[in-house]
């Protein structure tokens, strides 16, 4: 994970957790924020490894009981090594492989935003997100207002908050920070949306932004 990438996942828990309007929070409040979601996630992370641990020894004893039972071992001597056999992969199984991939993947993603936030020389991350957030609360009401024009009709409050975020963080960089080139931040934050949002919120991010950088001229 790079980078800006994962302090786009940082700034994306960091708006999850506003309470107040963000007028209200000071770049201190951003930091202590940060530093307790990353807890929060490592926290997390551990618990998410240990379901997978406990997964995975729920196969092997599938495995094992499934051997030894099987007839081919049953009528072998006691105390014989048992004989390996072909096994079906039944919906259960598949299920449990599906259960233990999903907890791995999050497991990983807590530990890579964990990493490069708490890394001294990876403060870019934290330096990055906590630019995001100051710069949307200098510029909230332009930001919002922008999705608001392009959101066809829909009032802002009722917007799924997620895809809120997701677009408040992107049209944050898009307008008002330097240096992310416009085709990343539209693909990262549609990225963002087909992970934490609903089905349907990667098109619609997608469709904003486009209209966004119709409307401001942007390019690259």
């Amino acid at each position: 994970m790079q980078a800006r990438r994962a302090a786009r996942e940082l700034a994306l828990i960091l708006f999850s957790q506003f309470e107040k309007e963000i007028t209200h929070y000071s770049k201190k409040d951003f930091e202590d924020i940060m530093l307790k979601s990353v807890r929060i996630l490592s926290n997390s992370a551990s618990e998410e490894l240990k379901l997978t641990v406990g997964s995975l020894i729920d196969i092997k004893e599938f495995l094992d009981t499934y051997e030894a039972e099987h007839e081919s071992n049953l009528s072998r001597p006691i105390g014989a090594k048992n004989k390996p056999v072909q096994i079906p992969m039944t919906d259960e199984m598949i299920e449990k492989v599906d259960t233990m991939l999903d907890v791995a993947e999050k497991a990983i993603m807590a530990l890579e935003i964990a990493e490069f936030t708490t890394l001294e020389n990876q403060s870019e991350v934290k330096d990055y997100a906590s630019e995001i957030a100051e710069a949307y609360k200098d510029n909230h009401k332009a930001v919002d207002e922008q999705i608001q024009r392009f959101s066809k009709g829909w009032d802002i409050s009722r917007l799924v908050k997620m895809d809120k975020d997701i677009l408040r963080i992107a049209i944050t960089e898009l307008l008002f920070t330097k240096g992310a080139p416009v085709k990343v931040v539209v693909d990262e934050a549609v990225e963002l949306a087909k992970k934490y949002s609903t089905e349907d919120s990667s098109s619609f991010v997608n469709g904003i932004l486009a209209k966004v950088i119709v409307e401001n001229g942007l390019k690259g």
